[in-house]
């Protein structure tokens, strides 16, 4: 109490509270402990994070496609930083004969090296268990995309589709592969080097190699494989048969849809397009209004005869006929 009956503060020392300093160092500890940990806590969930999203020297940034075996991410190389494109296999397609399948679509596609077909860059197998594969990233659309949004494409523009599509059928008929799922969504138009409609063929998933040791056949001779509407009559009717007239067939099947904006047969139902590749004959083009030079239309439904022995006979022969 003051003279004047006032109250006065005394200064905060060590002597007045004894306690103060000790009181201060335990808040202090105890603050500089819980950043520690704060800090240490999310630094390993950052490292957890980007070892997850890191296969081998590829570090993935976001989805752009999946399809039945695979998921497809947009990466890039951890070193070289080149943009790549990641297939990841499905884990709940990670059966043993998924992974000999998966494993030998690299292997049998990373043979092939003709400008038209898409490159692989690299593949491997992360600890847990995660099969991959890098190849080129496309900048382009697939040909059911330019369809889709551009309708039917000028002649001039589909022969040289085709004319690219059998550059790389031919190097890889050569070595026995037949792809067998020839289709619109497994080609695309790319901007590439400067050029404009560069054609890459996609996606030998599904490819069979004519020579190979049936210990190691991974598509059954009694398996229905490859796209309906682009299914050459042999596929249904003997899977075993097919040669490299088939994918031939598959892409007449691609240029009646480029050149008419749709597919060859329509149906509702699997069984019912199956039944018109079997058995009907495709329609003319002019059946639909759509003029083209008749030696082209005369070319198209070539390939899309039923009997394979009708057909060209390989895909050098098909693009002398286009080059024509």
């Amino acid at each position: 109490p003051t003279p004047h009956g006032g109250l006065a503060w005394r200064a905060l020392d060590s002597s007045a509270f004894p306690w103060l300093p000790a009181s201060a160092v335990m808040i202090w500890t105890f603050v500089s402990v819980t950043c520690a940990v704060i800090t240490k806590v999310t630094h390993g969930l950052r490292v957890e994070i980007r070892e997850a999203r890191q296969l081998g020297q590829y570090v993935l940034e976001h989805k752009i496609g999946e399809g039945g075996m695979g998921e497809v991410y947009r990466a890039r190389h951890g070193m070289m930083r080149r943009p790549s494109a990641l297939k990841l296999l499905r884990r709940d397609q990670a059966g043993e004969s998924s992974l000999r399948r998966f494993e030998r679509e690299v292997q049998l596609t990373a043979r092939l090296t003709h400008p038209n077909t898409i490159t692989i860059f690299d593949y491997g197998r992360t600890h847990d268990g995660v099969f991959y594969y890098a190849m080129e990233l496309l900048d382009g659309a697939n040909l059911e995309r330019v369809v889709e949004v551009d309708g039917p494409q000028a002649p001039g523009r589909v022969v040289r589709i085709l004319l690219m599509a059998c550059g790389a059928l031919i190097e890889a008929h050569a070595i026995g592969l037949i792809h067998r799922d020839i289709k619109p969504a497994n080609i695309m138009l790319c901007m590439q080097g400067g050029e404009q409609d560069v054609v890459k063929l996609l996606d030998f998933g599904l490819v069979k190699e004519l020579e190979v040791d049936r210990q190691i056949q991974l598509t059954g001779a009694s398996a229905l494989t490859g796209t309906p509407q682009y299914m050459a009559p042999e596929t249904i009717r003997a899977p075993d048969s097919v040669d490299a007239r088939t994918d031939l067939y598959g892409l007449g099947a691609v240029a009646y849809y480029l050149l008419a904006g749709r597919e060859v047969f329509g149906g509702q139902s699997i069984v019912e397009v199956c039944s018109q590749h079997l058995h009907q004959k495709p329609e003319p083009l002019s059946a639909h209004g759509i003029q083209v030079p008749a030696a082209l239309e005369a070319i198209v439904l070539a390939c899309l005869e039923k009997n394979p022995e009708h057909r060209p006979q390989s895909a050098a022969a098909l693009r002398q006929k286009l080059e024509a």
